[in-house]
């Protein structure tokens, strides 16, 4: 085809001007095509430094990751000296305090070994095996803004390596007991020591904090809780498919009839729409909240002007999806 093109080129010479513009369309194809290999390399690149373990720092593999916006900036993050000396593990403690509420912090570990091949093929969702998620994030610091709500028993489903919303709500809510869960068996196994750390801390109060392997198409696990909770969250569990109905129908079940969900997650293209259709169909009532906390929507429209290249809203802010068996009792908008 570009032969055919040549040869009716050379029986009619262009115009100067057509043949600028020739040559930069040319050029202009060229540097999409170079853009597109570049975009496939760094993916590659990605997967590569994957099995080898690598850390992803470098910006060229940065850019074609999701995580290229990682942080509302709602803590901060502060590393603590090891005064363990028989642990001979990679990981490290840090402290997260809340930037707008200082009085609250948590310990939680980080830099957590890598993840391996075969535990990613035969354990149960590994997507919260890896940091702290912007949604999960939002969520802790709005559990800040909403603690004198809370009451009675509280759950965290698909909470991942740290369970931050959870784990904020047991440091700073007037609650008789906070369950910290998630399906996948090495998230829990770090989640105890948190919960340990924290305990000799002095975080909790009077508050019961228990974690435990929980998977929302497991009976025996959902019904050992049935209608028990009376706040039920979780950040960021909506994308994949093959769980998502099961979500529903574990909030469902878990919820205390009085009780409610509280779910933050992105757009994600349909998938968020496709939750509410199936709460709406298990018979929930469900409420949709775009703005309801003015940190996290002032650094929302921040981004959306300065932050173009690193911030996509379909898949970063984070909506708030509230579920009731009943007419939901106050608002939760800002």
């Amino acid at each position: 085809m570009e032969r055919n093109c040549t040869t009716a080129e050379k029986r009619k010479p262009a115009s100067p001007l057509r043949r600028k513009s020739t040559n930069a369309d040319t050029c202009s194809a060229r540097a999409e095509t170079c853009d597109a290999n570049d975009v496939a390399r760094a993916r590659w690149t990605l997967l590569r430094q994957v099995l080898r373990q690598k850390q992803l720092e470098s910006p060229e593999i940065q850019q074609v990751s999701v995580r290229r916006f990682a942080t509302f900036d709602l803590f901060s993050r502060e590393l603590l000296e090891a005064k363990d000396v028989c642990d001979t593990s990679d990981a490290q403690w840090v402290e997260y305090r809340s930037v707008h509420f200082p009085e609250y912090s948590a310990l939680l570990r980080d830099n957590l070994g890598p993840v391996r091949v075969n535990e990613v093929l035969n354990s149960f969702d590994n997507t919260g095996n890896i940091c702290v998620w912007p949604s999960e994030e939002v969520m802790a610091h709005y559990c800040f803004q909403k603690r004198h709500t809370f009451k009675g028993a509280v759950c965290e489903l698909g909470g991942g390596m740290t369970c931050l919303g959870g784990l904020m709500v047991a440091i700073s809510a007037d609650v008789k007991e906070v369950l910290l869960s998630d399906g996948n068996e090495k998230s829990i196994q770090n989640v105890r020591e948190v919960i340990e750390k924290n305990k000799q801390a002095g975080k909790f109060g009077s508050t019961h904090v228990s974690s435990r392997v929980l998977r929302w198409d497991c009976e025996k696990d959902i019904s050992a809780f049935e209608d028990h909770f009376d706040v039920i969250m979780c950040a960021d569990c909506l994308f994949l498919d093959q769980y998502r109905a099961s979500l529903v129908d574990a909030i469902r079940r878990l919820m205390h009839p009085k009780g409610m969900a509280l779910v933050f997650a992105p757009r994600r293209s349909e998938t968020l729409s496709l939750f509410c259709e199936l709460a709406q169909q298990a018979g929930l009532c469900v409420s949709q909240h775009q703005q309801y906390d003015a940190q996290v929507w002032d650094v929302h429209l921040k981004m959306q002007r300065e932050g173009k290249q690193v911030y996509d809203e379909n898949i970063h802010y984070p909506l708030l999806i509230i579920l009731t068996k009943g007419p939901q009792p106050f608002s939760h908008s800002q």
